[in-house]
């Protein structure tokens, strides 16, 4: 079993460029406004850097923040106070416009409920990034076929839904994510919904999605599955409580 060094930086300090980084987060925060001055800190000046090609897992109770912090990597939502650079970009302070475009040129998403249009086939699924994208049709057939070749759905990519298994619909997912040759995948309790055979199945791919050159940043509270990733990040009441980067 693989040792790993562990590191305590529940104020950390990230020093060095964000532009050589892919994801760069300074002093961040999160705060919800719940009324009568009642304020909510989920994040607390949350200090990260992930460097390109890194398979980092993030873990916490619930309430912890995690799911805060997801969401901002993810430009999904945008942060009280701090900046986050993702990929070079100051995607911090941008308008809502301009992190769609984000989301969808630099963000593969897979979620553990998948997130597939129920009346779509695989192959519409997966081309729909790059419909939002522009892309014409003829190049985003072979795109998005190329996607579910990867993830060994060739053979599925007229069905709909709810003519696949669970494993299947994930890896539909997982092809949709990658068909757009984002910059991270984000991956959000991906086995949360599978069984425990087809949960290793799902990680097994992503562990080959990693040594082909994809960055992961996979978002759990499950101790089995974060200990496929590199290193894991513990965020506890808002907080990075400690880092840890297997040898």
């Amino acid at each position: 079993m693989a040792t790993a060094e562990v590191i305590n930086i529940s104020e950390p300090a990230v020093s060095g460029s964000p532009d050589s980084s892919m994801i760069f987060t300074q002093d961040l925060w999160k705060t919800y406004d719940m009324g009568s001055e009642q304020q909510v800190h989920a994040l607390r000046g949350v200090n990260l850097r992930i460097q390109r090609n890194e398979y980092v897992a993030i873990m916490g109770p619930s309430g912890s923040g995690k799911s805060t912090l997801m969401n901002l990597i993810g430009c999904l939502d945008t942060p009280s106070k701090g900046q986050y650079w993702l990929n070079g970009n100051l995607v911090s302070e941008l308008d809502d416009d301009e992190l769609a475009r984000i989301r969808n040129k630099e963000i593969g998403f897979v979620f553990q409920t998948f997130n597939l249009l129920a009346r779509a086939t695989a192959l519409h699924n997966v081309e729909l990034p790059l419909i939002y994208a522009g892309m014409p049709a003829e190049e985003r057939i072979d795109r998005a076929k190329g996607a579910l070749a990867s993830v060994g759905m060739e053979s599925r990519m007229t069905h709909k839904p709810n003519e696949l298994s669970g494993g299947q619909r994930q890896r539909v997912a997982i092809a949709r994510a990658l068909v757009n040759r984002p910059s991270i995948i984000l991956a959000d309790e991906p086995t949360g919904n599978l069984d425990s055979q087809t949960g290793n199945e799902i990680m097994a791919l992503m562990d080959r999605l990693h040594a082909q050159g994809n960055t992961i940043v996979l978002v759990t509270h499950e101790h089995d599955i974060a200990e496929y990733a590199h290193r894991i990040v513990h965020i506890k009441d808002g907080v990075v409580e400690r880092d840890e980067r297997k040898r």
